[in-house]
């Protein structure tokens, strides 16, 4: 992994994160916030980007290339619609890491530090801080929602094939 420092709040950054179709939700204000936790990072292909098990506090948005998320060594799903989020479960239930994260290709994220709020000064700072926080829980449900939709369909479609199964094993 090749890692920026964290980066800062200028024009030309917070244009670069307007770009991400996923952050242009988030006022100039906020966006200069999430810029103070946030570091780019770069991955080689097959390159772990978060382990299952982990308890670090970083959530990602993908600027470029694609992930493979994987559990107990299954693969799950792929990542690879620039903006797109992962990671955020961690942050919102605090739980050990649930899944594994490896780089498909080389890949470029968008890394924020969720335990850095204090740091930063965002966590005691007022209203405008709660309103960043819960338009950053928005995306994080919207993400969550997408892939809960796409896992019953999933399901759907493994409880059917048992059926059929066990329908075709019975004749």
């Amino acid at each position: 992994m090749i890692e920026s420092k964290y980066l800062k709040n200028d024009v030309k950054n917070i244009q670069r994160l307007l770009a991400i179709p996923t952050l242009q939700k988030f006022e100039t204000e906020s966006l200069g916030r999430l810029l103070k936790l946030s570091k780019i990072r770069r991955y080689d292909s097959n390159e772990c980007i978060i382990r299952e098990g982990d308890q670090d506090p970083w959530l990602y948005f993908l600027l470029s290339g694609r992930v493979r998320v994987t559990k107990e060594g299954v693969e799950l799903f792929k990542i690879n619609t620039i903006g797109d989020l992962f990671g955020e479960m961690r942050i919102v239930d605090s739980s050990s890491r649930s899944a594994s994260v490896y780089a498909e290709a080389p890949t470029a994220c968008l890394a924020i530090n969720t335990s850095g709020k204090k740091g930063f000064g965002i966590a005691d700072s007022g209203d405008r801080d709660v309103e960043f926080l819960l338009l950053l829980y928005r995306i994080f449900a919207e993400f969550v929602s997408i892939r809960l939709r796409i896992t019953n369909e999933e399901l759907v479609t493994a409880k059917r094939k048992i059926e059929e199964l066990k329908q075709n094993k019975g004749q």
